[in-house]
């Protein structure tokens, strides 16, 4: 899903360190500090990452990207709880630390 929408296989491998590197640009950040914050439990997103996320994306932009965070955080904790695994498309090595993280979920 993420490659149709154009995501490189590059920042998938510096998604874990996104903050430093230089694969993501100014709004793609501010998207991934705002999922990070709604991904924590329980959810802590700052006014501060509020606040870029709002100057980035319009109203309805925020309440869509919202919702999306929300649900793919259903979905993990769902498949967790369930544990249903992987279905083997990610190609991160297993000690990748985006899917370590994401086994945490």
């Amino acid at each position: 899903m993420g490659r149709d929408a154009g995501i490189t296989d590059q920042q998938l491998e510096a998604l874990a360190a996104f903050e430093t590197g230089t694969q993501f640009d100014r709004r793609e950040k501010a998207v991934l500090r705002y999922a990070e914050g709604m991904t924590q439990t329980p959810a802590q997103v700052s006014d501060e990452v509020f606040a870029e996320v709002r100057a980035q994306f319009s109203d309805e932009q925020v309440v869509e990207l919202t919702q999306a965070i929300a649900l793919e955080n259903f979905r993990a904790r769902f498949n967790c709880a369930l544990k249903i695994e992987s279905d083997g498309l990610c190609t991160l090595p297993a000690d990748h630390p985006v899917r370590t993280a994401l086994r945490r979920t």
